[in-house]
């Protein structure tokens, strides 16, 4: 069927089409888009004044309904007080006005839009960031899944900041109820997708609100490195280990570093009978600071205390101790390290026992009880294939009863050693030092397997010396840089770190080459017995092991030293640390049956000083005196 035509009067000729286009109407429409334009840029000022006071009187609106009932009243008055205050001022409702259209002006003036949000370039990053995120927080089934392979980022990443390179400075996000963020394994997945996508190179800190289902990615700046060996503003019983983030400890100590003074977050060791940590032990890779870690705790212990030091490697690192009041012996060598240690444990027995009898008589510990008694064994492991090879005891077995007992007694044992010798450790060391450290780099299995738990940061590609982790007892694990504490006679070390170290050292009593002796530290005469003193406060300390000793299992060693010599009629003395016995000490402290008494008017000799050697015997025959070094056994006289 055809289509019929519509009617003329419905077509373009039809008037309403003509009037629609006729010139006249366009003329019109663009003189009255001319004159709204014209009258905006008049009334523009007025417009800005009312769009002002527009939100102002919304603002007071918002001001007044927020405002307690109780409160009204005396606010309605004030406001009241106000308006009839400048009522009766001269000129005061003109000044009002003129107040209030000035703030008017510029509550209402245009603000340009602030354009916020990331860029192209850091969307992209943080889409591709969620993508890769998507294989460990997606499940199937979910209903309402937060991360989908479809989805985007701007639900799940709260908090995001960039740097100026364009890198990620900083993470929030949130991850799904179900994810096992309870597990080391689960979080170590996505732990290293953030440091592989976020970028290489840095250290990040990642913080699990196990709670809030969140996780927050930070980038950590370096830890300074520019502090070096000082006398901190500590506590007796407090060492300072190193310095740590600013965040992570409620405490800060001022420091010198250069030529500023600042205040640094220090990890504070607390040891003593109260200390729940009062053993310690590092562990790390050659040359990433062990020693200076020692020999930092060394310069901050003889300030209250005596330290012994056994250095298994051999080197010499801890050549400036010796001979410094309060240090009673640097040993290298396996006899004069197996004299030491025998020495210690005797000591820690002793006082407890003289502990133990001034309570029980209801009096205080004796003054060399509760004097700290700090032993530095530095690569120990190292001296147990030499006994092995010799066929002698382990140098570790002697601290065994410090490990155990030094708390009560004021002893503290401080193990450091090697990564490669860790497995060589023995079983007392392991159990009884519940402060770790963990210095250079190492993996995060490494870590744990050390500290009890990982850390929660990731490793850097360069680790300067003296960096590391710390964990005390039960506490998190921290970030450790060590103070810079070098070896003052190294010929490498710089003259302002030789000055600091030195300026920390105690004064020299004995000479280095051993060529006189202090003395304090002379013996106190054949009437002696097992009775020596101390070379740095001069007290006289029982090392004798003969049965009134009270120690169980001792006297069997001093009978076979006794039998060893029984038929030898010489005097000898053995000097451990500074300390000298008269009357047939053997193995630092085993006194041996002598034979006939030297002639009364015939003085005895002086001792010999502790050189580098830190034990020396002297054996006098004939009327002569010789001293070995390095020797813990009584010499066999000739004929």
């Amino acid at each position: 069927m055809a289509r019929r035509p519509l009617p003329r009067i419905l077509t373009e000729s039809a008037p309403l089409a003509r009037m629609a286009h006729s010139t006249s109407l366009t003329r019109s429409r663009e003189l009255a888009r001319t004159a709204a334009v014209s009258a905006c840029d008049v009334l523009h000022p007025l417009i800005t004044i009312g769009r002002g006071l527009r939100r102002l009187a919304a603002a007071g609106r918002g001001r007044w309904v927020d405002t307690p009932r109780e409160n009204r009243g005396p606010l309605a008055f004030f406001v009241g007080a106000c308006v009839l205050v400048v009522c009766l001022v001269p000129y005061g409702p003109l000044l009002a006005l003129i107040a209030v259209m000035g703030a008017g002006a510029w509550a209402g003036r245009e603000r340009t839009p602030v354009e916020t949000g990331p860029v192209e370039a850091e969307r992209e990053r943080l889409q591709a960031l969620y993508e890769a995120l998507v294989p460990y927080f997606s499940v199937e089934g979910d209903p309402s899944p937060l991360y989908a392979h479809d989805g985007g980022w701007e639900r799940v990443f709260t908090e995001h900041a960039f740097d100026d390179d364009g890198r990620i400075e900083r993470l929030q996000l949130k991850y799904p109820a179900f994810f096992t963020d309870g597990e080391d394994q689960s979080r170590f997945r996505i732990e290293q997708v953030l440091y592989a996508k976020a970028g290489r190179g840095r250290e990040y800190h990642f913080g699990w609100d196990e709670l809030a289902n969140q996780l927050t990615v930070t980038v950590l700046d370096a830890l300074p490195a520019d502090i070096g060996a000082q006398r901190f503003v500590t506590s007796p019983g407090e060492t300072v280990l190193g310095f740590t983030d600013a965040d992570a400890v409620q405490r800060t100590l001022p420091v010198t570093a250069g030529e500023e003074t600042r205040d640094a977050p220090p990890v504070v060791w607390r040891t003593g009978p109260r200390s729940t940590e009062p053993h310690l032990l590092v562990l790390g890779q050659p040359g990433t600071g062990a020693t200076t870690l020692l020999r930092s705790i060394a310069l901050q212990a003889l300030q209250h205390g005596d330290v012994l030091v056994i250095d298994g490697g051999g080197t010499g690192e801890y050549g400036a101790l010796s001979g410094r009041r309060g240090v009673l012996g640097v040993e290298s060598g396996l006899a004069g390290a197996l004299a030491t240690l025998e020495w210690a444990s005797h000591e820690t027995e002793r006082r407890l026992i003289a502990a133990n009898r001034a309570r029980q008589a209801g009096r205080p510990a004796p003054e060399d009880t509760r004097r700290p008694l700090w032993i530095l064994a530095d690569r120990p492991t190292a001296l147990a294939h030499v006994a092995v090879a010799e066929g002698r005891d382990d140098p570790q077995r002697w601290l065994q009863t410090p490990l155990r007992h030094g708390r009560a007694a004021h002893v503290t044992v401080v193990v450091a050693d090697q990564f490669e010798s860790a497995e060589l450790l023995s079983e007392p060391v392991r159990a009884h030092t519940k402060a770790r450290v963990v210095l250079g780099p190492a993996t995060a299995e490494e870590v744990r397997a050390v500290l009890g738990a990982p850390p929660h940061t990731t490793p850097t590609a360069s680790v300067p010396p003296g960096r590391g982790y710390v964990r005390l007892g039960s506490a998190p694990v921290l970030r450790l840089q060590v103070p810079a504490t070098p070896d003052p006679l190294d010929e490498a070390t710089g003259q302002a770190l030789r000055q600091a170290v030195l300026s920390l050292l105690p004064e020299r009593t004995v000479p280095a080459d051993g060529a006189g002796a202090d003395p304090a530290a002379t013996d106190g005469g054949p009437g002696d017995g097992g009775a020596s003193t101390d070379a740095d406060t001069g007290r006289r300390v029982d090392m004798s092991k003969s049965g009134d000793t009270g120690v169980a299992g001792d006297a069997g060693d001093a009978g076979d030293a006794g039998d060893a010599h029984a038929a030898e009629p010489h005097r000898e003395a053995v000097t451990v640390g500074g300390t000298a016995e008269a009357g047939g000490v053997t193995e630092a402290g085993a006194t041996a049956p002598t034979g006939a008494a030297p002639d009364a008017g015939k003085a005895e000799p002086p001792a010999e000083p502790v050189g580098a050697a830190g034990v020396r015997v002297r054996t006098v025959k004939e009327g002569e005196s010789r001293a070995v070094n390095g020797s813990v056994r009584a010499l066999p006289t000739e004929g």
